[in-house]
């Protein structure tokens, strides 16, 4: 899998662009704020339908125009087919081979990404949110049917928690619309969960490997997950679905008086263990970025396992922020076989044979010039 062409109109600091890339590794080099991010952040939209650094979609449209495409040419299973993403203030339509999809869920999945970037370094020691975002957007686009229901459940979430409120403030004193909220909260929640449970076997399987290499085979890296409901990876979905019943009959009080839902998948969380230690608490920074690179590295087999293909990879401003050898454990093990993007302001600091072969692409002030 790999994008042939991007075209991008009135897209942050881009007016009109369109860029073919090479099909192994392209280098974006540039100053900072020339526009280098924005390029990487348009693929990543154009997989997602979303950024990863905004959730304001009209932000994306240059300034003092009325919207704003982002359209590519993607290679995959041996053929070529066009994706389209369009902003406005109507809101976004997606495009797949020409066709409109009428739900997101629909669309994403077509395009496979990975990114990392700075902040991913974060994603041990950073907050659960960050977690919950990592293995949602994973399991989204192997499974696309997985951000329908993140998304009703989100939806019902904030309409439970909206009349938690009122109950708490005694603006009402009926129960029954609590009920049926709760019931269909736990519907999509026991979904999600086993979703997870299942995502997080198959990603321990790559990661643990991957990890004990890169760390010179001294550390063993285990992946938990942290449920706020007494819910196992042992239990099937109805198992899941009577725990959380269980759950929120035992609570419910407990959330009237705080105005809140007080479990589900939006507040559990990943821990990981290095050697048998929380690496969040008792890992130095070496091995929580071995984690968080081991875990990247992981996507990528995982991916190419489920789909056969192996997806997009976006390393943004990151190799810069890692030591000699974890980059080279990561263009080592991407070479040849994985389409890379790599933004950074130079690459006199990057000594390895995957970028020397590289296609470079400079940026500046929204305009690219190949050499």
């Amino acid at each position: 899998m790999h994008i042939q062409k991007l075209s991008l109109t009135n897209y942050r600091n881009y007016q009109d662009l369109s860029v073919s890339f090479d099909d192994k590794v392209n280098v974006i080099i540039g100053e900072n704020a020339q526009g280098k991010t924005n390029l990487m952040e348009a693929i990543y939209v154009l997989a997602f339908s979303k950024s990863y650094r905004t959730p304001r979609d009209k932000e994306l449209i240059q300034w003092n125009e009325n919207y704003a495409k982002i359209e590519g040419k993607l290679y995959k299973r041996k053929q070529s087919f066009p994706l389209e993403i369009q902003f406005s203030n109507k809101g976004k339509k997606a495009k797949l081979n020409h066709l409109e999809q009428r739900r997101l869920s629909d669309y994403i999945g077509a395009l496979n990404v990975v990114m990392f970037a700075p902040e991913d370094l974060n994603l041990v020691k950073g907050s659960p949110q960050v977690r919950r975002r990592f293995i949602d957007m994973e399991i989204g686009q192997i499974q696309p049917i997985y951000i329908y229901h993140l998304g009703q459940y989100q939806k019902i979430l904030k309409q439970r928690n909206h009349l938690l409120k009122d109950l708490q403030r005694r603006k009402t004193t009926d129960r029954t619309m609590l009920e049926v909220l709760t019931e269909q909260l736990v519907e999509h929640a026991s979904f999600i969960v086993e979703k997870r449970f299942l995502f997080l076997d198959l990603l321990r399987q790559w990661a643990r490997p991957i990890h004990h290499g890169i760390s010179r085979d001294k550390e063993t890296l285990e992946i938990r997950y942290s449920a706020t409901a007494e819910v196992s990876d042992t239990e099937d979905k109805e198992k899941i679905k009577d725990k959380y019943h269980n759950s929120f009959r035992e609570i419910i009080e407990k959330e009237v008086d705080r105005g809140s839902t007080l479990i589900g998948p939006h507040r559990d969380d990943l821990t990981f263990y290095v050697n048998n230690k929380d690496v969040q608490i008792y890992g130095s920074q070496g091995q929580q970025r071995t984690t968080a690179l081991s875990l990247k590295l992981a996507e990528i087999e995982l991916i190419h396992s489920e789909v056969n293909e192996y997806p997009v990879l976006l390393l943004d401003d990151v190799l810069s922020e890692l030591d000699h050898y974890r980059q080279s454990h990561l263009l080592h093990t991407i070479q040849g076989k994985v389409q890379t993007f790599v933004s950074t302001t130079s690459i006199s600091d990057i000594q390895h044979d995957t970028i020397r072969q590289a296609e470079l692409f400079h940026v500046d002030n929204g305009s690219i010039i190949q050499s």
